[in-house]
Order: structure tokens, then sequence, then C-alpha cells
């Protein structure tokens, strides 16, 4: 489930955590359309035979509830650089 909520933070490009409790490995096909960031706001395919979204198939297909929340996420900042001066 950790590698699960791995590749969907890498496709929603936010983060998700994975508070299932499960622990092992588990062996699925998910089939899903995903939308492209271009697309999104000018969804037009009504294509039927298309696979559903990838939010709509990880709870149809999986049983897996994404819910949003709001938490602490770990940020790395980079004060500016500047030349060493001598001292």
């Amino acid at each position: 489930m950790e590698t699960l909520a791995k590749t969907l933070t890498a496709q929603f490009g936010r983060p998700v955590n994975d508070k299932t409790g499960p622990t092992g490995k588990y062996d699925f096909v998910l089939r899903y359309y995903q939308i492209r960031e271009s697309d999104r706001d000018n969804e037009t395919s009504t294509d039927p035979n298309l696979p559903p979204a990838l939010e709509i198939a990880v709870q149809d297909q999986l049983g897996l509830k994404l819910e949003p929340a709001k938490g602490p996420v770990t940020h790395l900042v980079i004060d500016p650089l500047e030349k060493p001066t001598d001292n």
C-alpha cells in the first residue's frame, strides 16, 4: 500500500498518505484514464469505452477512498547563497 501511495502522489502531484493499515504486497491491475493537465479545463471526451479517471478507478476497482485532508508537509528551504568572503 505504501508503494501505491507513492505512485498516487506522483500521479496527483500532491502527497497521498496511506492510512489503510495493511503492510503486505498486493498484485492488482488498475485501469484508468489519465487526464492531462492541458485537458482538465476542456474535458471533451465522452467515449463510453474509456476507463474511468484515476480517482474513480481507485475507489471502484480497489475499494479505496481518497479523501482530501490537511496535515504537516516537510519543505526544504534553501536560503540565497553568497560567495564566501575573506575573514
